[in-house]
C-alpha cells in the first residue's frame, strides 16, 4: 500500500504535517516504539508510530528521526495523547530527512492504525499470490521471440506495476518499457551491480539512487559462449546483462522472485541470439586480421574487406575507411575473482572481445542494433576490433574520398562507461585500448594494426583502472613504422635478423632474444648479463657472434638503431 491510502481513511484521523513529495511511498509493514534508537527492529518500508516518550528535549528529535530515515522507513506518524500539538523540532528533523510525518489524533488507538495496515498489506500480498501463477504462465508464454525484452517488459508494468529495464555492463539501455531511464542513473546501477557481483553476493542487488530503490537481477549469459557456474566470474562480470526494477524486491515473496528470475531467462534467450547473429561479423575481422597479421598481399586483403565492406555498413555505394581499435584486459591472476574460488587462469581474450563490442555500439546511431556494424576478433589476451567508416567525396569534382567525420576518438569511447567499467575491474583488473588513425586502402591497415598496438601499450603506461590512447598522441619514430611499406620492412628484417633466426635454430644460442635484452638494458654490459642470468663474458661472446654474423658493430648508435628498428618492424 502507499503512504497517501493512510489519509484516504478518515476513521484514522491522520494529518499530514510534512513530507508531502513523499507520499507515494511503498508500506510494507507497521510498528509501534518509544525507544530512542529502534534501529534494530527496522527493516525498511515501516509506519512507525510512537507516543513520543523517547523524547525529553528538542534535541532528541534529529538523532531519532535520523536513524528511522537511515533504516529506510517509510514514514512517521506521532501521538498527540502524551504532548498534544507534535512538537517544531520533530517536523524540522522530519523535513531535513525528507520523512513524511503524520499526527494521530488522541481518539485515535495505534492499534486501530497498525489493524488497517496489516490488513490492507497482507490482502494485497494475497491477490498477488493468487494471480502470480497466471502472470507467469503468461510472461513465459510471450517470450522475447516475437518483439525482443519489450514484450516481458511490457507484461511486467501491465501485470505487475513493475517498471523495469535491461542494461549492459556498462549501463547501455539495450530495452525498456515507458521512460528511459538518464544516462547517469543506468551507467550507476550497472556500476552498483557490478561490483556487487565482484564480491560474491548473489543477486539481486539493491541500490537506491535520489530516494528510489532498483532492484538488479543478473542476466546470465546461456548460450554455446556461456562460461561454466565453476569459472572465475571476472570471465562474465563484464559481458552479463542486467534487469534493472524500480523496486525493493527485499521483501518479495518467494513466488514473486521466482517470477522474476524466469523473466531474467527469457531475455537471457534474446540475448543469446544477438550473440549468435554477431557470429559472423567476428568471423570476417577474424579473417581479416589473419591476412594482416601473416603479411598477405593487399589485393587479398582488399578482397576480404569488399566482402565485409556491405555486411558491417550495408547500402553504402563507397568503399569506406578504417579504423583498429586494439583493446586488452588484464587480471592479477593471484587473486580468484570469487571468494573461496581457487586461482585459475582467465581468458582475457573473449572478455576483451565482448567488452570491445559493447564499447564501440553508439547509442545514436539508427537502426535496432548498432553493434551490427562491429566485428571484432581476439587473438591470445587481445581483442582488435575492424570499424567502417563512411567515406563520400570531398568535393563533386573530387576523385579521392574523405571519411564524413574523424572517426573515433579515444577518450570519448570511454567517457560514459569508465565509472561502472572501474567497478567491475575492481581492483585486480585493467582495461587499456588503443585506436588508430583512419585508412583508406588495405595497404594501410597493416600500419593502422601496430598504431592502434602501440597506441594501446601508452595507455598501458598510464595510472588508472581504464585508459585509452589515439593515433594523434604518439610522438616517437615508432609512429612512422607502421607506414613503413611491406616489401622494405621485410627486406630491411631479413637482412639483419635472418642470419641470427638461422643460427639460433641450428645451435639455441638465443642471440635474438639476447639482442633485444641488450638493446632495452641501452648498452649495459652489467645490467644485460643481470637480466640474462648470464655471465659478463658470455654476453660478451653471444654479442660477438651477432656482430660477426651480420657485419654490424654494436657499439655504434646507428647500428644498435637499425638493430632496434628491425626488431620493432619483425
Amino acid at each position: 500500500m502507499r503512504l497517501r491510502a493512510l489519509l484516504e481513511n478518515d476513521a484514522l484521523g491522520l494529518r499530514l504535517l510534512g513530507g508531502e513529495d513523499e507520499l507515494d511511498r511503498g508500506v510494507r509493514g507497521v510498528m509501534t516504539t518509544d525507544l530512542k534508537d529502534p534501529s534494530r527492529y527496522l527493516s525498511g518500508g515501516e509506519l512507525v508510530l510512537t507516543g513520543l516518550a523517547w523524547r525529553h528535549s528538542a534535541e532528541d528529535s534529529e538523532p531519532f528521526v535520523r536513524i528511522l530515515a537511515g533504516a529506510g522507513v517509510a514514514g512517521l506518524a506521532a501521538g498527540e495523547a502524551e504532548m498534544g500539538d507534535i512538537p517544531d523540532d520533530l517536523a524540522a528533523a522530519c523535513s531535513r530527512h525528507r520523512l513524511p510525518l503524520f499526527a494521530v489524533n488522541e481518539s485515535v488507538a495505534f492499534a486501530t492504525i497498525t489493524e488497517y495496515v496489516v490488513r490492507q498489506v497482507s490482502g494485497e500480498r494475497a491477490g498477488d499470490l493468487a494471480a502470480v501463477v497466471d502472470r507467469h504462465r503468461r510472461l513465459m508464454t510471450s517470450g522475447p521471440a516475437g518483439g525482443g525484452p519489450e514484450v516481458v517488459l511490457d507484461l511486467l508494468g501491465s501485470d505487475l506495476d513493475l517498471h523495469a529495464w535491461v542494461l549492459s555492463p556498462t549501463g547501455r539501455q539495450i530495452a525498456g518499457a515507458g521512460d528511459e531511464l538518464p544516462a547517469s542513473v543506468s551507467a550507476t546501477l550497472a556500476g552498483e551491480h557490478l561490483a556487487a557481483t565482484r564480491t560474491g553476493r548473489r543477486g539481486p542487488h539493491r541500490a537506491t539512487l535520489g530516494g528510489t530503490t532498483y532492484s538488479l537481477f543478473p542476466i546470465r549469459n546461456t548460450g554455446r559462449g556461456a562460461a561454466p557456474a565453476s569459472r572465475d566470474v571476472r570471465e562474465s562480470v563484464l559481458s552479463d546483462w542486467l534487469l534493472a526494477v524500480e523496486a525493493d524486491a527485499g521483501d518479495w515473496p518467494a513466488a514473486r522472485l521466482d517470477l522474476l528470475q524466469g523473466v531474467t531467462q527469457l531475455i537471457a534467450v534474446e540475448r543469446d541470439r544477438r550473440e549468435a547473429a554477431r557470429t559472423v561479423r567476428r568471423r570476417l575481422a577474424q579473417e581479416v586480421l589473419e591476412l594482416v597479421q601473416t603479411g598477405a598481399a593487399p589485393a587479398e586483403i582488399a578482397a576480404r574487406l569488399r566482402v565485409a565492406a556491405p555486411v558491417l555498413l550495408p547500402g553504402l555505394g563507397t568503399a569506406p575507411h578504417w579504423q583498429v581499435v586494439v583493446a586488452r584486459v588484464d587480471w592479477d591472476q593471484e587473486s580468484t575473482g570469487q571468494p573461496g574460488s581457487a586461482a585459475t587462469a582467465i581468458e582475457a581474450g573473449p572478455v576483451a572481445q565482448s567488452l570491445l563490442e559493447e564499447i564501440l555500439v553508439d547509442p545514436t546511431a539508427p537502426g535496432p542494433d548498432s553493434s551490427d556494424r562491429i566485428a571484432v576478433a581476439h587473438t591470445g589476451d587481445e581483442a582488435i576490433a575492424l570499424v567502417p567508416l563512411p567515406a563520400v567525396p570531398a568535393d563533386p569534382d573530387a576523385e579521392d574520398a574523405k571519411t564524413t567525420d574523424e572517426g573515433l576518438h579515444a577518450d570519448a569511447l570511454l567517457s560514459s562507461v569508465r565509472d561502472p567499467l572501474s567497478a567491475g575491474l575492481a581492483d585486480d583488473g585493467r582495461l587499456t585500448l588503443g585506436v588508430s588513425a583512419a585508412v583508406s586502402s588495405a595497404e594501410g591497415l597493416r600500419g593502422a594494426l601496430e598504431e592502434a598496438r602501440h597506441a594501446r601499450r601508452v595507455a598501458a603506461a598510464r595510472p588508472g583502472r581504464v585508459c585509452a590512447a589515439g593515433h594523434h598522441e604518439l610522438a616517437s619514430h615508432v609512429l612512422l613504422l607502421p607506414f613503413v611499406p611491406d616489401d622494405v620492412r621485410r627486406a630491411f628484417t631479413a637482412r639483419l635478423l635472418d642470419p641470427l633466426r638461422d643460427y639460433d635454430r641450428r645451435h639455441r644460442a638465443e642471440l635474438i632474444p639476447t639482442l633485444e635484452a641488450f638493446l632495452d638494458c641501452d648498452g649495459s654490459w652489467t645490467r644485460c648479463a643481470t637480466r640474462l642470468h648470464l655471465h659478463v663474458n658470455t654476453l660478451r661472446y653471444r654479442v660477438g657472434r651477432i656482430e660477426q654474423l651480420t657485419g654490424r658493430d654494436l657499439s655504434r648508435l646507428e647500428d644498435k638503431l637499425d638493430f632496434f628498428l628491425a626488431l620493432r618492424m619483425s
